[in-house]
């Protein structure tokens, strides 16, 4: 133990304030808050109070220790929640997916905003509107903006101008923004500020200014537009009769159910509104050792909830915590009206909460055991992690082989509808690349295949994969540029790493966790992708080196070896054979021929 701690815990006021212990390299590693500084930090080094080897660890890890005054306890809990998030320190439970609730990114500081469904909010200057629920209530809004608004979610590079629209402009989903002429800037900033307003609450506004705009282009005869702004009036107010019913008064509560076993934890939440379940999210954690469910329940409740906008009037956990009390008080200034926090330990409350951790060991049993998750589960959590439009249905999939430059071969494999589909598998020889260049190689590959496909007029896969990292990522996203197609969903996953970048958002890496589902497909994939590619690469380095063998024998050119080769596939095969046998394929002379060298070949390695 560091016997400065202990001096600077002894020195501590007190007075309510956040605390930080930190290693050697003055890294964050525990966060906490108290009521009184001094008592709190001062417990850590009473023997009495070290119930678990974590607090052993943390204190033999700690180098360091600051701390920052605040007003009150709840001052206190909220920097706490603020830090923890923000530094990540690893004695502290961490939440590990913070992608609970579905937001709207509306990213107005771009020359043409767009609109996302995302469950990442970032300091990025978008306006973030949300959070949804039930989830599928974002997905709708958003699908409301593309057709009635026609404002995209494309990631298209628009800082430039594309020779032709993709298929969201010519199903009138978008208003065509990425190529010169199909919008102005002054329409698209009117359909822009339109979205705000719905997007704002502010349904009203917008639907005076719609039946304003309809009457007008009604009295200018201009009907297909009246006609237009009519259909978008009645959406809008479509839009404004929903979040009326959802607003109405019923039983709202969030309802936590877990499941542990040694380090690994699973949680299920399920949102009860107006009296039913209108969605439930899974979280799972891999790495904590020494579990302590009220420590559990009281830092997973803060980092939920003390940063939504949108609160339950009850929360049930399994378990009681020491600041209960405080987070209550916060919860419901924040929420303008009581917000209750329950341990229920018997009825209605206990048995819906049973059945919620009924729920959590499927989700753990699915997770860290041996049962295969349902395709739609892992589908759904790829488009999540990717922010794909749909869950793909095919992805086609990208390796190059080599060894040193020489033999440079690709493959694609095809993953579709729940499996491989090996008759859709391709094989590629490298043509244009004379040296080892892996950018170069996936850059021929991929224009190969999708120009073929433009030019037979089939539809492109849901996702293309590529092995590789952002090099490989951005070499076959060129190739499609060079094709004129834009917006396709692609991605790339490292190999060592395990980290997955999709096109347009390489600055947010996806890393998922180890156990996850749309992990273990990708790998699958990517593995069968890697597995083709090198036994194609394989043959081709055995056949190359095979019909150098038989070229060395006097009057036997390439392409007879070839020949022999493509009719008795192999050497040693050939070796086997009678002059008559070799006479179905070159003459007798060089049958003859043939024979005695090789005869005499296997003579002299005996």
């Amino acid at each position: 133990m560091n016997p400065t701690l202990l001096e600077k815990a002894e020195s501590l006021p007190l007075q309510p304030g956040v605390y930080l212990f930190k290693d050697e390299g003055g890294r964050p590693i525990y966060v906490g808050k108290a009521k009184s500084l001094r008592h709190r930090v001062r417990s850590y080094f009473q023997g009495s109070r070290l119930l678990d080897e974590k607090g052993e660890r943390m204190l033999e890890a700690a180098h360091d220790l600051e701390w920052i005054l605040v007003d009150n306890e709840k001052e206190a809990m909220a920097l706490e929640n603020n830090l923890i998030k923000q530094l990540k320190p690893r004695y502290n439970v961490l939440l590990r997916d913070d992608k609970t609730y579905p937001y709207i990114k509306f990213t107005v500081g771009e020359r043409f905003p767009r609109v996302y469904v995302t469950r990442r909010m970032k300091p990025d200057g978008s306006l973030y509107f949300g959070p949804y629920l039930p989830a599928n209530l974002a997905y709708r809004v958003v699908d409301l903006i593309h057709r009635c608004f026609q404002i995209p979610s494309c990631y298209v590079d628009l800082t430039r101008f594309h020779p032709r629209p993709c298929l969201q402009y010519y199903i009138k989903r978008c208003l065509g923004p990425c190529v010169q002429g199909l919008t102005t800037p002054e329409q698209y900033t009117d359909r822009v500020a339109q979205v705000r307003l719905l997007l704002e609450g502010r349904v009203g506004d917008l639907v005076r200014s719609l039946h304003q705009r309809m009457t007008q282009a009604s009295e200018e005869q201009r009907f297909e537009e009246a006609a237009r702004l009519r259909d978008q009036i009645r959406v809008v107010e479509e839009v404004r009769e929903r979040q009326k019913m959802a607003a109405l008064s019923g039983q709202d509560a969030d309802i936590f159910g877990f499941h542990q076993e040694g380090s690994l934890v699973a949680v299920n939440l399920f949102h009860l509104r107006s009296g039913r379940v209108v969605d439930r999210r899974e979280f799972f954690w891999e790495d904590l050792e020494d579990f302590s469910a009220p420590e559990f329940f009281s830092s997973l409740l803060k980092q939920l909830y003390l940063d939504q906008q949108h609160l339950p009037r009850e929360i049930h956990i399994p378990v009681d915590f020491e600041d209960r009390s405080t987070l209550e008080e916060m919860l419901s200034e924040k929420c303008g009206a009581p917000v209750r926090i329950f341990a229920p330990q018997a009825g209605s409350k206990r048995s819906m909460m049973e059945l919620v951790a009924k729920n959590a060991r499927h989700s753990f049993d699915r997770r860290f055991r041996v049962l295969k998750p349902a395709v739609h589960e892992m589908l759904e959590s790829l488009a999540e992690a990717l922010d794909l439009p749909k869950p793909p249905r095919r992805i086609e999939a990208f390796d190059v082989s080599h060894i040193q430059g020489s033999d440079i071969v690709a493959s694609m494999v095809v993953w579709e509808d729940g499996s491989m589909k090996k008759s859709d598998y391709r094989k590629f020889i490298v043509k244009s690349v004379p040296q080892n260049d892996d950018f170069a190689s996936m850059r021929e590959v991929v224009g190969r295949r999708y120009r073929r496909l433009i030019e037979e007029k089939k539809k492109f896969p849901d996702l293309i994969l590529i092995d590789g990292g952002i090099g490989q990522l951005h070499a076959a996203a060129e190739a499609l540029d060079a094709l004129q197609v834009i917006n396709q969903p692609l991605a790339s996953i490292a190999k060592k790493e395990e980290i997955l970048y999709a096109l347009g958002k390489e600055d947010e890496p996806v890393i998922l966790e180890h156990h996850s589902p749309a992990l273990h497909l990708i790998q699958q994939i990517r593995d069968e992708a890697h597995r083709f590619a090198v036994s194609f690469h394989r043959t081709r380095r055995s056949a190359r080196e095979i019909a150098t063998e038989l070229v060395k024998i006097p009057g036997i050119g390439e392409r007879t070896a070839r020949k022999l080769l493509s009719h008795f596939g192999s050497l040693e095969a050939i070796r086997k054979l009678s002059t008559e046998e070799l006479g179905q394929v070159v003459t007798a002379t060089q049958a003859i021929t043939i024979h005695e060298y090789l005869a005499q070949d296997e003579t002299s390695q005996c």
